[in-house]
């Protein structure tokens, strides 16, 4: 009898039916779209912020290096041995290591891995490649003859016409990153972050091996591929992989004992790399690690997130904020409309109820047979509201343009200043340190979704919305009598 009733009621009242239940829909579908939403750009904050220092990776530990300590970078050059053109021309190739930071030994890592909240720690050496070369300055009109003299950059101070400035040849500057990767916990630091696209990455057994990991971009910049060589400071290492992903501006992996001989930084690293125990845990391994280094900069994702600028932060900030309040307006709106609709409806209907009440109808069942039309169509309204929430995220994929993620590298150093050379076949100088750059900005593509934890919510949205108005619409049906259905004339 309840059924029967109730789908006569419904199809008798399609019109109200469908204008609550879109109503519901449209509440449900936007907070279903703007969760999907926020949940994709949180996923794409959390794959920048992993990108910096690898996905199984919570905290990061780096210090600065002391003011004044180490002295200005030099790159000593001599003019190349052989022809008169080989004499005139000059190359350098230097590996420097983390220009403004201080390096950890290998006993501060084994000492931070073994804090009760820390799972795992590995250690990581940041390098900079620079390779230099060009021709020393000659005097015009008269060439490498004459006493000693002082040029711009190097050294071939000539005689002969003093008063002739000397020509400045062009001067070629390569740099790139290389990180030393410590192979002992694989779980750990940047190359967890990455992809391999080509090849493979490390394995235990390149511990001591001459092998390098190149990032994508580095590697189609320089025409290199599995298998080729590439050098570096004099020392050949074969290309066993290319990575792609990752937000961080490394062109180069080796393996750590590789990068610490090119550096001269036997037993030495740059950054720690930490893992706690659990995401719970993650503030009480921070404690723990600056407790053994009070001086470092211990980082989490939490610090890293401020660091992140550019349009993914402000979709966060968009999404977060006024999306969310949009939908809940939405939401709120739909309810209150289905909550009148349904009152309007009950008290139109004060002659069916109340000869319903002259039949023998209980006040229960009378407003149980409204709750339960209220319930049917919030659950209605549910099941589009579901379906325009799958519409929306489909739309916001496809119509959403990239997002840019700006990251401070924070890395520092001094400029470069040339030092005059001496006269004759003598030796160049180049001094100043390398600033490496300042930001690095990652181009990160959104991909919300609908997750089953959404869909149960936009169920529990529809079942809330069918009790909510038919709470309102059971509330005026129990204050119904009998004798208001012989006062009111349809």
């Amino acid at each position: 009898m309840f059924l029967t009733y109730l789908r006569r009621e419904l199809r008798r009242r399609r019109r109200q039916a469908i204008v609550v239940a879109l109503g519901l829909a449209l509440g449900i579908g936007l907070t279903v779209t703007v969760t999907a939403l926020s949940s994709g750009v949180q996923s794409a904050q959390q794959s920048v912020l992993h990108s910096l220092y690898g996905v199984g990776t919570d905290i990061s530990v780096t210090q600065q290096a002391d003011r004044g300590s180490g002295g200005p970078q030099r790159f000593d050059v001599q003019r190349q041995r052989g022809s008169d053109q080989n004499r005139k021309s000059f190359s350098t190739d230097r590996v420097t290591a983390g220009i403004g930071l201080q390096s950890f030994g290998a006993a501060t890592v084994a000492k931070i891995a073994k804090q009760p909240h820390v799972s795992a720690a590995a250690g990581g050496l940041s390098l900079t490649d620079v390779k230099v070369n060009g021709k020393f300055a000659q005097q015009q009109g008269q060439e490498g003859q004459g006493g000693p003299g002082r040029g711009g950059f190097g050294s071939g101070g000539s005689g002969g016409n003093p008063g002739a400035a000397p020509s400045q040849p062009p001067i070629n500057v390569d740099t790139f990153s290389i990180e030393g990767v410590d192979l002992s916990a694989p779980g750990v630091g940047p190359l967890s972050s990455v992809d391999v696209s080509t090849g493979r990455s490390f394995t235990a057994a390149d511990a001591k091996a001459k092998v390098a990991v190149l990032a994508s971009g580095f590697a189609k910049q320089r025409g290199l591929t599995k298998g080729k060589t590439l050098t570096i400071s004099g020392t050949k290492f074969t290309v066993v992989g290319v990575v792609s992903g990752g937000g961080q501006s490394t062109d180069v992996y080796l393996p750590l004992a590789a990068a610490q001989s090119l550096a001269d930084q036997a037993g030495k690293v740059t950054t720690i790399y930490v893992k706690a125990t659990s995401a719970s845990a993650v503030d009480a391994a921070r404690a723990e690690v600056k407790k053994v280094l009070p001086k470092a900069t211990v980082t989490s994702s939490a610090d890293l997130a401020g660091a992140v600028s550019g349009s993914l932060s402000g979709a966060a900030s968009l999404a977060g904020n006024l999306g969310r309040w949009l939908a809940v307006v939405v939401l709120v709106a739909a309810f209150v409309t289905a909550a009148l609709f349904t009152v309007s409806a009950v008290s139109r209907r004060v002659r069916e109820f109340g000869t319903l009440k002259a039949l023998g109808w209980r006040t229960r069942r009378i407003v149980g047979q409204v709750l339960g039309e209220a319930l049917v169509q919030g659950v209605l309204g549910g099941v589009i509201g579901i379906a325009l929430g799958f519409l929306g995220t489909y739309l916001v994929n496809r119509l959403a343009p990239a997002l840019t993620a700006t990251v401070a590298n924070g890395a520092t150093g001094g400029g470069a200043g040339g030092h005059g050379g001496t006269g004759g076949p003598g030796g160049g100088r180049f001094g100043g340190g390398f600033a490496r750059a300042a930001q690095h900005t990652v181009e990160v593509h959104l991909a919300a979704s609908v997750t089953i934890g959404m869909v149960v919510l936009a169920v529990a949205l529809a079942i809330a919305g069918g009790l909510i108005a038919g709470g309102f619409g059971g509330w005026r049906a129990a204050r119904l009598r009998p004798a208001d259905a012989l006062r009111r004339v349809d």
